[in-house]
């Protein structure tokens, strides 16, 4: 499958985003973005019309406006090229989420849309959507889907059951290079998994539970927010830390 790669190529001035952003344009989706509203829509009709031309390569600097009807007041090179996949973007992290229930639809929703590499589990075929950009896994042992995880992995773990949430977190946390393991539940939940963790010899003090930045209500998206603002800032301290 061809995509159309835009790449912020040099700005001037104030711009939505910085040189390097990328994004990704096929014939069923989009991945990524550029910012910008009438900037990103301009560029789409571009990437679209190259698709079906089947043209290679091009360039186009924008003004951003009235033109536009943008206010930035600086401008910005795009460079649009055909290519045949989809390439990790900077900034993407990993993310295993498992349970496919209402919390865990409304966190894959928002994840398909940040720059992630978001791997889905769920025993339960019927319960994903038709249309997800993430990495699917049915199986009827999802624990054994952190055995296939890339070192630095981030876990999400909100199952339908208490006892199979146990099992994956233990997973989890033996893994010395896990960068986050995150269980939904309540206090005592928690407390009774750092029990059972203790008692066998594994280190709970890993364990993020309850999850989420902030206290949320109860409706799922709401948890949903928080939790994946917790991955965000995750994700953002990494990056400070590892900068110049």
């Amino acid at each position: 499958m061809s995509y159309i790669e835009i790449r912020v190529a040099e700005t001037r001035g104030s711009t939505p985003r910085g040189p390097g952003t990328r994004m990704w344009v096929g014939a069923d989706e989009t991945r990524g973005t550029i910012g910008g509203g009438n900037l990103e829509y301009a560029a789409l009709e571009i990437a679209r019309a190259m698709l079906a031309s089947g043209e290679a390569e091009r360039q186009r600097r924008f003004v951003l406006g009235d033109s536009l009807g943008q206010c930035c007041g600086g401008n910005t090179t795009l460079s649009f090229r055909r290519v045949e996949k989809v390439e990790a973007d900077e900034g993407e992290f990993e993310v295993l989420l498992f349970g496919a229930g209402h919390v865990g639809k409304e966190v894959a929703r928002i994840l398909e849309r940040v720059p992630c590499r978001l791997t889905w589990i769920d025993p339960r075929r019927e319960q994903f959507p038709e249309h997800t950009t993430a990495l699917v896994v049915v199986d009827d042992e999802p624990s054994l889907a952190v055995d296939d995880a890339a070192p630095g992995a981030l876990y999400l773990v909100m199952t339908h059951s208490h006892a199979l949430d146990f099992e994956i977190v233990e997973r989890a946390l033996q893994r010395q290079d896990a960068r986050f393991v995150g269980m939904i539940g309540s206090e005592t939940k928690a407390a009774k998994l750092r029990l059972r963790l203790s008692a066998r010899g594994i280190d709970a003090s890993r364990l993020v539970s309850p999850i989420g930045l902030f206290k949320a209500g109860k409706h799922p998206a709401e948890v949903a927010v928080s939790a994946v603002a917790q991955l965000l800032q995750l994700r953002q301290e990494a990056a400070i830390s590892c900068g110049p």
